[in-house]
């Protein structure tokens, strides 16, 4: 069997994991992806199966869309919702009286091309070593900027005139805290290469209150979209009939001269 199936990636699988099922329910033993997920993420991840897995390379440097939501007045180690708390509870409950149009102002900031430093909780290596590995260990080092491009960055609540209204939910949240924080869903999107995560925390340290990146879904990545891509249950219930080979892609079907 070859060609490309776009998965849409549960939360809290890798993306190996993915691989790991498409491979046991194909018997395929050749399988990639062309574009990592962090397991807290969802959304389109293609995956390529024998033959169709050298076409990979024409598929890494597409632009990615992304859904995401962002915690304002709440700092973590690792930029997202599954890490510690860095700011102080009290800071965090009398920080956040923060308009749209100032959000909407930060959010101008970002588009077009820009620098980003990668986040120690990355898969970037240097001197051989990726940051992830030093960062669990406490180990901070520098990172040199990259460029990259950021096309669109606009909430998806527009409509909500300030923070600390609709958007203002008191429930205790993915890393403990039992306050009421600011969220925020937004659109971003950017080329290969971009840390959402980043971009959050930036965004954050811009606005004085900081933030993190709570969830993100993958709704584009090019030239694939997340309508195409079929959940794990559906992918299993087609290999029990046998009729996987009816949604797999050729790598033909994408690829323009």
């Amino acid at each position: 069997m070859d060609g490309i199936i776009l998965v849409n990636k549960p939360q809290g699988w890798t993306s190996f994991d993915v691989c790991n099922k498409i491979r046991h329910l194909t018997g395929v033993k050749k399988v990639g992806h062309s574009g990592t997920l962090d397991p807290m993420a969802t959304g389109v991840l293609p995956v390529f199966l024998g033959k169709a897995t050298k076409s990979i390379q024409y598929f890494m440097s597409g632009d990615k869309g992304y859904a995401g939501e962002m915690v304002l007045g709440v700092r973590t180690d690792t930029g997202d919702a599954t890490g510690k708390t860095l700011n102080p509870k009290s800071e965090i409950l009398s920080n956040l009286k923060i308009q749209i149009s100032q959000i909407q102002n930060i959010f101008k900031k970002y588009i077009g091309e820009i620098e980003q430093v990668p986040p120690m909780y990355s898969a970037v290596k240097i001197n051989g070593q990726r940051l992830y590995r030093l960062a669990r260990k406490g180990i901070e080092v520098k990172r040199e900027p990259r460029k990259i491009r950021i096309y669109e960055l606009r909430f998806l609540e527009p409509e909500n005139e300030l923070l600390g209204s609709k958007n203002q939910r008191n429930r205790p949240d993915r890393i403990g805290i039992q306050s009421q924080v600011s969220l925020i869903r937004f659109y971003v999107l950017c080329s290969k290469g971009t840390y959402v995560r980043q971009l959050v925390m930036d965004i954050g340290d811009d606005l004085g209150c900081g933030a993190h990146l709570s969830a993100l879904e993958r709704v584009y990545s090019h030239p694939f979209h997340i309508s195409q891509a079929l959940d794990i249950v559906t992918i299993e219930n087609l290999a029990k009939i046998g009729k996987l080979d009816t949604v797999i892609f050729t790598p033909e079907e994408f690829i323009t001269a």
